[in-house]
């Protein structure tokens, strides 16, 4: 069947939803299976939108990450008594980043990508592919295009602005028709100046005027962020039962990649700890928004696996759910026929994912004095 069109399993719960046009209080409404693999004609149908709307905010945002910085922002320089650097912190050395930005962005992408694919060996999902990947592309482009906005017309200055600023002071004195001038030689004891009396280059004055938030840091955590969730779905780490520890160790380690990208940029003086914060709850939030967006939680155990279906709403009920085997874990009645209907019996006062059966060779048994709780008043 191929690996991304897995046949529909045959069951009580599943049924499979139609290619025909529906109709809803007059209006036509096409529905599409999400358990077979799309001709590319019906992909594009659905994710034209998308599509066009992403092409429209990479320009946007990259049109905005090539304008100049939108505030005239004053800084001390030296203090006239002695020479003495008024703010040290911004005088580091400019030196050449650990990891680019590009690289970032990257491997914010291809990292999580790659894992979405490795989990098909299981799931075997066209539309957890799509749904998997279309929300990372939601996650990482909208956190980018938010950060440009915020260093365009907030920004701040980078540790080693004053290295690219290369600042002559003597420019203030004589600058009579230079616009911004009269903030220059201003400010308690006329320490403070524009960036009119920088001589560096003046894109890389550009840059050093727009710290925060962090680029690097907002692609990261976007991206990485993104595949914890989608590996804490997958691999049911905080479900209904206790997970190896292996799999605690999985899924924190996109964290920890995200950090450590974050991080070096305070080692290498291209972003001050509070850009890189910033940045890390920017590219969090979204993250989670994307993640909400194409999965049916982010969460309840119980259904963040499943991916949703544009034309269809997720009624949370295992009548007629599609995909909702699509995880990998194969432990506790995970991967069994009972664990995805036995929600069904929920109602009887049994499991929600496993009606009293943990999958074969692993019998359940009451706990306590033999009253039966439901799953979904534990969560």
């Amino acid at each position: 069947m191929g690996l991304f069109n897995k046949r529909a399993r045959e069951g009580p719960g599943h049924t499979q939803a139609t290619k025909t046009p529906k109709k809803s209080h007059g209006h036509a409404r096409n529905t599409y299976p999400m358990s077979t693999r799309p001709s590319f004609g019906q992909w594009l149908k659905v994710t034209w939108v998308d599509i066009l709307t992403m092409v429209a905010m990479g320009a946007l945002g990259l049109g905005i990450y090539e304008a100049h910085p939108a505030p005239t922002r004053s800084f001390a320089v030296t203090y006239p008594s002695d020479g003495e650097v008024v703010y040290p912190q911004f005088a580091y050395p400019l030196r050449k980043e650990i990891i680019p930005i590009w690289l970032a962005a990257f491997l914010a992408f291809i990292v999580p990508t790659l894992a979405i694919l490795i989990m098909q060996i299981r799931i075997r999902s066209f539309w957890d592919v799509n749904n998997g990947i279309i929300g990372l592309l939601y996650a990482l482009i909208t956190a980018a295009v938010f950060q440009v906005f915020v260093k365009w017309l907030i920004g701040g200055l980078r540790p080693h602005f004053l290295d690219v600023c290369k600042p002559d002071i003597s420019l203030a004195k004589n600058a009579a028709g230079v616009v911004g001038s009269g903030l220059n030689a201003a400010g308690f004891q006329q320490l403070y100046y524009t960036q009119e009396i920088c001589t560096g280059d003046i894109s890389e004055i550009d840059d050093s005027l727009e710290s925060m938030p962090s680029g690097h840091t907002t692609a990261a955590f976007a991206g990485f962020v993104y595949l914890y969730l989608y590996l804490n779905a997958k691999l049911k780490v905080f479900s209904n039962y206790h997970p190896a520890m292996w799999k605690l160790i999985v899924i924190y380690i996109p964290i920890l990649g995200a950090v450590l990208i974050g991080g070096a940029l305070t080692i290498d003086e291209y972003h001050n700890w509070y850009d890189v914060f910033a940045g890390a709850v920017i590219g969090t939030v979204m993250a989670f928004s994307a993640y909400r967006m194409v999965y049916a939680s982010i969460w309840d155990w119980r259904w963040n696996h499943v991916p949703l279906n544009r034309s269809q709403s997720c009624l949370y009920t295992h009548d007629g759910l599609e995909l909702g085997d699509a995880y990998w874990t194969r432990r506790a009645g995970w991967g069994t026929a009972s664990a995805h209907h036995g929600a069904q019996h929920g109602a009887n006062g049994e499991g929600v994912f496993g009606s009293g059966a943990a999958g074969p060779g692993y019998p359940r048994k009451p706990v306590g004095n033999g009253a039966q709780h439901r799953g979904d008043d534990i969560v």
